[in-house]
């Protein structure tokens, strides 16, 4: 990408934006503005008017997509061609969602019929919890699951889950024990009845260190209360795994596939068994229809109408070109508060990289910071710095009907939703044209930029077409690139690091110090510290 006369063009593009005369004030005057930069598919409205960019920048960058083949690796990732090659293997979050059933290559059949047995077992799996006949050691109902897992095992669930539950009742509660934090735990014991508690352990090794640490603490728990394992326990893994093992029996397992990485995996079995459980299968499999939607219209879409291809092409301009290090995801709902958190880690896990697929250092790195708070809150938080401090752009996400449906009044002659949406359209207004001001301290610059997605609604649907609408669009600007988005090594370092200090811990914990190597000054004053309580 970087040696393509399109990006060398789009240079050349830069230094004419920077000019005065296409500050946004001005590019948002044109009448036919939005209808020039916008796209809409049924059910989702993406707006980047609001974007530095012109006619020639966008043809540019439409011509850069068909350069580095974007489109034409997306087929090859939908047919099951290994495009993590890193780790030699296919990225087929798509098909757990019944996307392109035709377009799997002949080898790969088996993969639908495998995880068709897994969604067969989860729809009748959750119908006997629901119908009680699936109950805990006492014979009770299960009201309540706790999703036991970090990561990408629990972070799109939890999105999806808040997102959904404004507009139907749990069948049963979900809770998420993602940190090792002893307080994530203890909190959560406060929420729930033993006897009707289930808890789902998510882990595709069965070995990650935090989730085995707390899997320990709920078989205390479960042996504290002379509960049986057997009969409160569900696991989540690869097929053959230490937690699919007949010798620890549990109530139920139920398979992650290779070909599915964490981060992308809300559509299989990792969000499919505790959505199911909370809301019926038949909400989780709506869900599916609209991730599948949006599947395939990133999949057959020109590039010139396609929504995700031309986010992640305006992400590579602000980011590449106009060299903006970070993006802020503002959804204008509460009930998406768990977004922003998920996009974070599918995006920066996915693209933050320094070298390209053939180990090549990259001109610069890729990806950028990716943060974000629900509006009205963040105009409170960190929108001084938004409007007057470093410049970067920000997605807003307005939804048309909120979940609530009771009774409302309004304040100051609008309902609540409507005054959400007022404060939408003003944040969208308000950072491109900026303000002229005698005091230079309520002196906006303006030229700030934004786009803004629209989705009617909460339904299952709507939730599945925003989630692959931010998959497709990490894919895509991953390829462009050049990178793996679906391989994750910057993890690894802080946990090999992490193994030696526990040692040193246990060591300590159990009275036998080994004699090795001495920790390092700042180790070993963290360690005094923590056995001791304080801080000398």
């Amino acid at each position: 990408m970087y040696d393509s006369d399109s990006f060398n063009t789009l240079k050349t593009h830069a230094s004419r934006m920077n000019t005065p005369e296409f500050h946004l004030k001005h590019l948002i005057k044109d009448p036919c503005r939005l209808t020039d930069f916008s796209l809409n598919i049924p059910g989702f409205f993406y707006d980047f008017s609001r974007q530095r960019l012109d006619n020639s920048v966008r043809q540019t960058l439409n011509t850069l997509a068909g350069e580095t083949r974007a489109k034409e690796k997306f087929v090859q990732m939908a047919a099951g061609n290994p495009v993590n090659p890193t780790e030699k293997r296919a990225a087929l979050h798509t098909a757990a969602r019944g996307f392109l059933n035709s377009g799997l290559k002949p080898e790969n059949t088996q993969i639908l019929s495998d995880i068709r047995t897994v969604a067969r077992n989860i729809r009748i799996f959750s119908q006997d919890v629901h119908k009680g006949r699936i109950t805990g050691t006492r014979k009770k109902k299960f009201t309540d699951a706790v999703i036991v897992g970090i990561g990408g095992s629990y972070l799109g669930c939890e999105f999806v889950y808040k997102a959904l539950k404004p507009g139907r009742h749990p069948k049963i509660n979900l809770h998420f024990l993602s940190n090792v934090d002893i307080d994530n735990f203890g909190q959560i014991l406060t929420r729930i009845e033993p006897d009707t508690c289930l808890w789902i352990i998510v882990s595709k090794s069965y070995t990650t260190t935090e989730t085995m640490a707390n899997l320990t603490q709920v078989q205390a728990f479960l042996n504290r209360h002379h509960l049986n394992p057997e009969d409160h326990l569900v696991t989540i893994t690869a097929k053959g795994s230490p937690g699919d093992d007949p010798s620890n029996p549990v109530l139920a397992s139920f398979y992650m596939f290779d070909f599915i990485g964490g981060r992308y995996s809300v559509s299989s079995a990792v969000g499919g068994v505790p959505l199911s459980l909370a809301f019926g299968y038949d909400t989780f499999e709506q869900f599916l229809i609209g991730c599948a939607q949006m599947d395939r219209h990133a999949f057959q879409a020109p590039v010139q109408e396609n929504i995700p291809l031309t986010a992640a092409l305006i992400s590579i301009w602000n980011i590449q070109i106009l060299k903006y290090s970070a993006q802020a995801i503002i959804p204008y709902s509460s009930a998406l508060s768990k977004l922003p958190p998920h996009v974070q880690q599918v995006y920066m896990e996915s693209l933050g990289k320094s070298v390209d697929i053939h180990g090549t250092p990259l001109p610069c790195p890729a990806g950028s910071i990716v943060f974000g708070e629900p509006g009205t809150n963040a105009q409170h938080s960190f929108f001084q710095l938004a409007h007057q401090g470093p410049a970067f752009p920000v997605e807003f996400i307005g939804v048309l009907k909120p979940g609530y449906t009771g009774d409302q009044v309004t304040s100051k002659g609008v309902f609540n939703h409507q005054e959400l949406w007022a404060n939408l359209i003003a944040q969208t207004q308000a950072l491109a044209k900026g303000r002229d001001h005698e005091d230079p301290a309520r002196s906006f610059s303006g030229n700030r930029p934004s786009s803004l997605v629209v989705i009617p609604d909460l339904t299952p649907e709507s939730v599945g077409l925003l989630l692959s609408f931010y998959e497709a669009r990490t894919v895509f600007e991953g390829f462009m690139l050049n990178i793996n988005p679906f391989d994750q090594f910057g993890v690894e370092l802080g946990k090999i690091l992490a193994s030696g200090i526990r040692r040193q811990m246990a060591e300590k914990n159990a009275g036998t110090p080994s004699g090795g190597t001495p920790p390092d000054p700042v180790t070993a004053f963290y360690l005094k510290a923590l056995f001791n309580g304080r801080i000398d």
